[in-house]
């Protein structure tokens, strides 16, 4: 054996050598995800991106698993992550081993055979931006590196193999609004992130490019304009002055790009979804009308330098925070007998877009669901035809959905063997309420940073419900719609096999028939989930993994996020891996239970003070629940002890609980800490009064019956 042989025969030797010695370590070769494995839709070895490839479709060509083979799925391992609060977070997995970032982007490598932790990394989030509890989303992976961001802004990157920082950034001003709860995309070796923020004070949105090899900066694009005595970035943001009134910069504007961001190869061009305007309320924002671009937008950027390309606008001077940070999906579809290349886009409003990809311009539009707040597209504008009345113009307006949205951030699938998007859709109104608050006088810091009125009431379980919506936007109808538990259930999957994968609120994994929805197998997960499911393939075996645990942003919203019984330090926060003939036992975990108000008879309830603290409460709302009432996602402060202790109480909400998501408020005096206790005490022994239900609902029926007299012009706003 002579020169390139012997050198090859050397080469396979000191292959197989390191290969053996990374499995006795449990560590595996990291492969080269890059553009092209990101862009090949055919191999699904790997899911190596939040949405597996490029086009964010959410779909697999395996089919290991299929319509006749899934009956035999089981598990295969499961990973307790005890120390962890929020796992509504999508894995991304390559060669073997799962990469997931929960909490406060806590990331941790697994092995995706046996379940056996490889490694793991705590950014340690500062103290200040635990207030935004939201928990990361996701994460990206490029070249052997894991990267993620942080939500006190920070973006870092770790060696994959070793989980070694190599490299972070800081990609917001300190001590401002924003913070990072999206994952990041990567592509053209460049990793692109953006924020949060626009709903909790003064914020200008932007997005960001970065050198994945090194986190340096590469460039910057604003998604609303700022003051322009201070000139503009760009033309774009020239033209996007035009479209406000007033002085908008002093609050920011908002846009916040928080979710989604697409990047397309064949155009060498990234679809950024903008967010809501900051505040809310257009009145305050913009007074006098105008669109304000780009909020609530599909914006086309160039990918190598971030220059405008075209936008469409969802929502012109939206007023309700329908963002249009939901995922966009990059399909071929047919429309008119011709393959069209276009983004398939279902944000908060309630309608699906089919936009084309080259020029931006809209497709098709319609309805998903109960969308009251507009009657159509106009297709020739491209714009709503809103119904009167949306815009609380007397002060308060009922509308369908509300901010919550028909379609938020939990995936939906586009699956190219059905032609169908599957849709976690979610019906709940919304009520806007800015009685009182004058443009003239608007202050953000004592009037608040949405610009309405803050809702102190529980939101009941009947007002809200979900189903899995399978939608062919090719016709823009429905092919077939399941009824959910409860309001709102996790992210989704399709694959070749020919099945819809989703997590559901009530603990149970489902896998669906993708052409008509029939529950083909189902799984205890001993937990309801938010997050999405993944699935990849090693050793010739297909596995689906899913992280199961109840936290997020849709738990704030009291008993009807509380109705499964789900209690976030009670049950688990698990990583489960399925495979067919799997034969796992599911670690036990508690049964579902509601919390029960405990009280001293002897604490009397100042008023007074109750209505104080009520105010305050507006601090611990995201967590703990509309009017005291728990999601599930933090303890029920009615059902706490804690709050008896004047002392006890003091400490947790001075300190904070880190470990456990509680972030410290120490700028809150002892009088405000007694008056949240005579809130908390309240509430624990508030039962409504039959009147009070009655003159409830008798308040929405009159305000539902207005806007339809109005929408049928039959009065006037």
């Amino acid at each position: 054996m002579k020169g390139a042989g012997k050198t090859r025969y050397v080469h396979k030797i000191l292959l197989a050598a390191a290969t053996a010695v990374g499995m006795l370590l449990g560590a595996q070769a990291v492969a080269d995800v890059d553009n092209a494995s990101l862009n090949n839709e055919k191999d699904g070895t790997d899911w190596g991106a939040f949405g597996r490839t490029f086009s964010e479709q959410r779909f697999s060509p395996l089919d290991q698993i299929n319509k006749q083979t899934v009956s035999k799925l089981g598990l295969a391992w499961s990973l307790e992550l005890p120390d962890v609060w929020n796992v509504s977070s999508a894995p991304v997995e390559v060669d073997g081993v799962i990469y997931i970032a929960v909490g406060f982007s806590v990331i941790y490598a697994v092995d995706a055979v046996s379940g056996k932790q490889l490694w793991s990394y705590d950014p340690r989030v500062a103290p200040e931006k635990m207030r935004m509890a939201w928990g990361i989303r996701g994460l990206s992976f490029w070249k052997g590196k894991v990267i993620a961001g942080v939500q006190d802004g920070r973006l870092f990157a770790l060696d994959a193999k070793s989980g070694t920082l190599l490299w972070q950034t800081q990609t917001i001003e300190p001590g401002d609004n924003r913070y990072i709860t999206g994952a990041p995309r990567v592509f053209n070796g460049k990793v692109i992130i953006g924020h949060g923020g626009a709903d909790f004070g003064h914020v200008r949105g932007y997005v960001t490019a970065y050198d994945a090899e090194t986190g340096k900066q590469d460039w910057r694009w604003y998604i609303v304009p700022g003051d322009p005595a201070k000139g503009f970035e760009n033309k774009a943001m020239e033209m996007a002055a035009k479209t406000w009134k007033g002085e908008w910069w002093k609050y920011g504007g908002g846009g916040t790009a928080w979710n989604a961001m697409t990047y397309d190869p064949e155009l060498n061009r990234v679809y950024i979804g903008t967010g809501n305007g900051g505040p809310w309320n257009a009145k305050l924002r913009s007074p006098g009308g105008g669109d304000n671009l780009f909020l609530c937008s599909v914006v086309a950027l160039d990918a190598d330098t971030g220059e405008y390309i075209w936008h469409y606008q969802t929502n012109p001077g939206e007023s309700w925070d329908f963002n249009s940070t939901m995922d966009m999906v990059l399909a071929t579809i047919t429309i008119d007998g011709k393959p069209r290349k276009v983004i398939l886009h279902a944000p908060k409003n309630g309608f699906f877009y089919v936009i084309d990809r080259d020029t931006g311009k809209l497709i098709s539009a319609e309805k998903l669901g109960k969308v009251t707040w507009a009657d159509h597209i106009d297709m020739a504008t491209g714009r709503p035809v809103e119904n009167p009345g949306i815009r609380y113009e007397d002060g308060e307006a009922l509308m369908w959905p509300g901010s919550g949205g028909l379609h938020n951030w939990q995936p939906m699938s586009y699956s190219p063997d059905t032609g169908l998007t599957y849709i976690p859709a979610h019906e709940m109104a919304g009520y806007y309420n800015d009685k009182g608050i004058d443009p003239k006088t608007y202050d953000m810091e004592r009037d608040g940073p949405m610009g309405i009125h803050a809702f102190y009431d529980d939101v009941p379980k009947s007002a809200g419900s979900s189903s899995l919506l399978a939608w062919n936007p090719s016709t823009q109808k429905k092919a077939w719609e399941i009824p959910l538990p409860g309001a709102t259930n996790g992210g989704v999957m399709s694959t070749h096999g020919g099945l819809v994968f989703q997590g559901q609120s009530d603990g149970r994994f489902v896998a669906r028939d993708d052409t008509s929805g029939a529950v083909l197998w189902s799984a205890d997960m001993g937990v309801g989930t938010q997050a999405p499911p993944i699935t990849y393939s090693v050793g010739g075996k297909q596995y689906v993994s899913i992280l199961a645990g109840w936290a997020g942003g849709q738990m704030l919203l009291g008993s009807l996020s509380a109705q499964h019984g789900w209690v976030g330090r009670d049950h688990p926060r698990r990583l489960l891996t399925y495979v067919l003939d799997g034969n796992a036992a599911l670690p036990p975990s508690p049964p579902p239970s509601q919390p029960v108000p405990v009280d001293d008879p002897a604490f009397v309830v100042d008023a007074a003070q109750a209505a104080k603290g009520r105010e305050l409460y507006q601090h611990c709302l995201i967590c703990h629940g509309t009017a005291a009432v728990a999601g599930g996602f933090a303890p029920d402060l009615r059902a706490s002890q804690i709050p008896l202790n004047e002392a006890a109480f003091a400490a947790v909400v001075h300190g904070g609980l880190q470990a456990r998501g509680m972030p410290p408020f120490p700028e809150l005096t002892d009088e405000q800490l007694g008056d949240l206790r005579h809130y908390i005490r309240q509430q624990a022994r508030y039962k409504p009064t039959i009147g009070e239900q009655i003159g409830t609902i008798w308040h929405f029926l009159m305000l539902m019956l207005k806007m339809k007299l109005m929408a049928w012009g039959w009065i006037k706003p």
